[in-house]
Parts: C-alpha cells; sequence; structure tokens
C-alpha cells in the first residue's frame, strides 16, 4: 500500500497517469517511466503490493486505450468497413505473439526483468534498434493499406518483445515496421494500429484477473486518478503527435532520449548498488 498521505498518493497517481500518454505514444516506453520515474524522485511507489501496483498500471493503460479508440474510431471505423482475409490476417498475427508471450511468461518478465538495471538496458537496446532501422529508407510503394501477414507477424512479434520493461510497444512496433521497409508515416500509423488491440485486451484481461483477486482494496481513489489523468494525456497526446508532419519527423531524438534515461538510471544505480534487480 502507499504508506505517505492520500493527497501524496492521489498526486503521484495523477503525476504517472500524465506521463502515460506521451510515453506510451513517442516510442520512449511508458513501462520505463512508470517504474524508474518513481525510484529516481524516491517515491514509495516500487514499495507498494505487486498486486496494487499492477492493478494501477492496468488502470493507467486501460485509461490509454479509450483515450485512443476514441481518438482513432474514424479510422476504426473506416478499417471495420474494408475488413477481409488478408487484413484480418494482419490484425490477428500482430495480436497472437504479444498475446501468448503475455500469458506464458508474465510471471518471468515480473520477476526477473522489472528492476532498474534491466528497464536501463532495454531503454538502450531498443534506442539503437529504433535508430538503425529508421535510417533505412522505405520500399518505394509500400502503404499501410497494402500490409501483408508477413507485416502483421512482424508487427506482434516486435510487440512481444517489448513485454520486457524498457523497449517499448510503440518503438518496437515502429522499429518493425521500418524494417518492413514503410515510411516514416506509415510506420507510425502501423504501429499504433498494433498496439491499441494488444492494449485494449491486455488491460481487460489484466483487469478482469485482478478484480477476482480483489488486489486493490481501498485504494480505488488513486485508481481513478490514474486513469482519468492517463485518459486525458492520452487524447491531447494524440491530437498533438499524429498527423503526416509529425510522424514523418526522425524518430533519432527520441533514440537519444532514452540513452540518456537509461544513462541517468544507470548512474544512479552505482550510488544506489541495491536497487539493480
Amino acid at each position: 500500500m502507499w504508506r505517505d498521505s492520500a493527497p501524496a498518493a492521489l498526486r503521484h497517481a495523477v503525476a504517472l497517469g500524465l506521463l502515460q500518454g506521451p510515453t506510451e505514444l513517442l516510442p520512449v516506453s511508458s513501462s520505463a517511466h512508470t517504474s524508474v520515474i518513481p525510484w529516481l524522485a524516491g517515491w514509495p511507489y516500487g514499495e507498494l503490493d505487486g498486486g496494487l501496483r499492477k492493478s494501477f498500471e492496468v488502470a493507467l493503460h486501460a485509461g490509454t486505450g479509450l483515450a485512443l479508440a476514441i481518438d482513432m474510431r474514424g479510422e476504426l471505423i473506416s478499417e471495420a468497413s474494408r475488413l477481409d482475409g488478408r487484413r484480418l490476417a494482419v490484425i490477428l498475427l500482430s495480436l497472437a505473439p504479444p498475446a501468448v508471450a503475455g500469458v506464458a511468461l508474465r510471471p518471468v518478465i515480473e520477476q526477473r526483468l522489472g528492476g532498474p538495471r534491466t528497464i536501463a538496458l532495454g531503454l538502450a537496446g531498443g534506442a539503437l534498434a529504433l535508430a538503425l532501422s529508421d535510417a533505412r529508407p522505405a520500399r518505394k510503394g509500400r502503404r499501410r493499406e497494402d500490409a501483408r501477414p508477413l507485416d502483421g507477424l512482424a508487427l506482434g512479434l516486435a510487440q512481444a518483445v517489448a513485454l520486457i520493461p524498457g523497449v517499448s510497444r510503440s518503438g518496437a512496433a515502429l522499429t518493425a515496421a521500418r524494417a518492413r521497409g514503410f515510411s516514416r508515416s506509415d510506420a507510425h500509423a502501423l504501429s499504433w494500429h498494433a498496439a491499441l488491440p494488444v492494449i485494449l485486451a491486455a488491460s481487460a484481461w489484466e483487469g478482469f484477473r485482478l478484480a477476482t483477486q480483489g488486489a486493490a482494496r481501498g485504494r480505488s481513489r488513486e485508481l481513478a486518478a490514474g486513469a482519468s489523468s492517463a485518459f486525458l494525456s492520452t487524447l491531447l497526446s494524440a491530437r498533438l503527435f499524429r498527423g503526416t508532419r509529425g510522424e514523418a519527423r526522425p524518430v533519432l531524438p527520441y533514440a537519444v532520449y532514452r540513452c540518456l534515461l537509461a544513462a541517468v538510471v544507470m548512474l544512479r544505480l552505482r550510488d544506489r548498488p541495491a536497487a539493480s534487480a
């Protein structure tokens, strides 16, 4: 449980919710920020009961998923009206690998890969892969509307790897799409379309599982505050970041930022070696 006062707990929940929107949509890893920002700031978030912390993260993702669904509703309706066998295969193949990996590997990931050191490595490794893929020229004629099942599988495998904290779901999907030869703007669109079903499905599954365990009893205000602020920050971020002009920009600044954040974490670990697990 949060050991600080209720007002401080609510402030921390709102702050993490506001951080969730931009870090989920940009290729910088929302999971890394949710973990290392409280750790760097000295908040007691890392000391919470594991079930409560997971409940809070599910609330953040639920707010993000709902905001994305609202912002992308026009595109989703258009995609649904043109759904055929090829597009359905792309969707299913982009969803299956992270779903299977999430169910099979979740305990291992939560127990062994959630510490500051592994998050820093995920940030740096993901940044390198992102920068290298973005430097690759797009193939002529590759549009997001023409994505094939193999493209969907690449997006799905990338999102499965992104279950490792620090890698970034949007960053991994963007890396895969760029590696498959899509332009920056089409790769961004594909990464957002691939991420939305995963976010919604994971939030629904984890929410149901945690609700049956009663992991978040007595903390409904913090969960609601986090979910609401994540919803608002995601909606605003989507309006700011989406669009051809923003999506066509190089991703190198994000890769540099990730490496800088990883360096800050590693430097802090030198002073706090006990927290390196």
